[in-house]
């Protein structure tokens, strides 16, 4: 229990400070007083405005109050929608956390087959064919992907929508296309621990005592080798909402990726801060759940703790 009310503090910590950094980024991005003034606005009229929405005062009073009020569990009104932020985040988290749940059901359901499969048959043609497929996953950016995917199985195979979230059809290419780094890390991942686990000894006396070798590797190697994998997927969901900006963008996707584009473009300062307060307490969640599970895992290092 002490252990975990201190990663409770550290990850409030961690909030806190993701939260103070991008505060002051954004004010140093520009007025966006200047981007809501209609064209020919006087320099009396621009004050006003400036003063009607607090940017006149000191950035630390600016501070001070968003805290306060985020104390309040207040996240303000957006500047352009003229609507409480919440709601405008609320109403596209649901479309982010399916399109990283697609996307991690492709990474999961690929990655770890591949890497189990080029631990096992190491050396053979399978492992240089499967290293081939994952080295183009890992090098091929989301954004390129997503064009050849909409080129190919949108226009000319005219077998997938090309963007937009009418049904599960749309959401199968972003869902390829954002998972397909994710995946080549899980089957690297994979690989190196399951290879490190097959040159213990407690293989070796499996097989000695008469099981077979896809027992010795379904009972034992598999659960040893889950730690390094569990780390990497609890980092994994974090680049995966981060990845989605791009993968939103490209597909039309409406999640808080392309809403973050939108809100920096506009400076929508208030929107831009709830989307990084919600994508790092899902990120320092994930690695605190994870940090807890490894003990499920592993009871010898719930032992020692």
């Amino acid at each position: 229990m002490p252990e975990l009310k201190s990663r409770l503090l550290q990850a409030l910590i961690a909030i806190f400070g993701v939260l103070t950094i991008v505060f002051f980024i954004m004010r140093l991005s520009g007025d966006p007083t200047l981007l809501l003034v209609p064209d020919g606005a006087t320099a009396e009229q621009i004050a006003a405005l400036r003063h009607a929405l607090g940017f006149d005062r000191p950035l630390l009073v600016q501070y001070g109050a968003y805290l306060l009020d985020l104390a309040r569990l207040d996240l303000g009104e957006s500047l352009v929608q003229h609507a409480p932020v919440a709601g405008i985040v609320a109403e596209r988290i649901p479309y982010t956390m399916a399109l990283a749940g697609g996307a991690l059901l492709v990474a999961l359901g690929v990655g770890l087959p591949a890497g189990l499969a080029m631990a096992v048959w190491r050396g053979t043609w399978l492992e240089r064919a499967l290293a081939g497929f994952v080295l183009a996953g890992q090098s091929l950016p989301t954004f390129w992907s997503g064009l050849l995917m909409i080129l190919f199985f949108g226009v000319y195979l005219g077998w997938l929508p090309t963007s937009g979230s009418d049904d599960l059809a749309s959401l199968v290419m972003p869902s390829v296309a954002l998972g397909a780094i994710t995946m080549s890390s899980f089957a690297r991942m994979t690989r190196i621990a399951v290879l490190d686990e097959l040159s213990r000894d407690y293989v070796a006396a499996g097989r000695a005592r008469g099981l077979s070798y896809g027992a010795v590797i379904l009972r034992h190697v598999l659960r040893n080798a889950a730690i390094p994998v569990v780390t990497i997927a609890a980092l994994e969901v974090g680049n995966l909402l981060a990845g989605a900006v791009i993968v939103e963008t490209v597909f039309a996707w409406p999640g808080i990726g392309q809403l973050a584009i939108q809100s920096i473009a506009s400076r929508d300062f208030l929107v831009v801060q709830t989307i990084v307060l919600f994508v790092s307490m899902v990120y320092i969640s994930m690695n605190l759940l994870a940090d807890l599970a490894y003990g499920v895992i592993d009871p010898r290092i719930r032992r020692d703790r």
